[in-house]
């Protein structure tokens, strides 16, 4: 009876990461075995489909606001644009047998690397404008000449 009542315990004394309910506060699914996990990674294998995974996701996070899902040609992608602690869930549209979830977490050179990109684009745009209204201005200034030219000959 002691031997049944160790082996009852034995999960609960000696959980698997796994089977934790959220990592970062990104809901986890518990049928998955980790791959990888850092404090800022978290990688599981998991039997289910990729539907059934996507679907799960759908229904964990239909409550919060400011999450993008996104359908690409091997995974789906999850983001968040808000002030959850986690940055993106990418779920893998990979073999049968399996699907990888990978859950990262949200930091400073993604959010840095935005802004410069945003920067950067912003005076490609101005510098854009710039040689285009040099140009015109070229353009229209020569022809007013050559018209104020016409008239004075004429």
């Amino acid at each position: 009876m002691k031997k049944i009542m160790f082996l009852l315990l034995v999960p609960f004394l000696f959980p698997l990461t796994s089977n934790a309910k959220d990592f970062l506060g990104a809901p986890v699914i518990l049928q998955g075995t980790t791959i990888q996990k850092t404090d800022s990674r978290l990688e599981l294998k998991t039997p289910l489909s990729h539907d059934e995974v996507v679907s799960f996701y759908r229904q964990a996070l239909k409550d919060s606001e400011n999450i993008k899902f996104r359908e690409w040609k091997d995974a789906t992608y999850i983001e968040d644009d808000g002030k959850m602690p986690w940055h993106s869930i990418t779920i893998s549209k990979g073999g049968k047998e399996s699907t990888v979830i990978v859950i990262v977490k949200d930091n400073w050179t993604w959010i840095i690397g935005t802004l410069v990109l945003r920067y950067i684009g912003v005076f490609m745009v101005l510098m854009i404008l710039f040689i285009g209204m040099s140009v015109s201005g070229k353009i229209i200034s020569k022809s007013v000449q050559r018209m104020e030219a016409k008239k004075a000959t004429n």
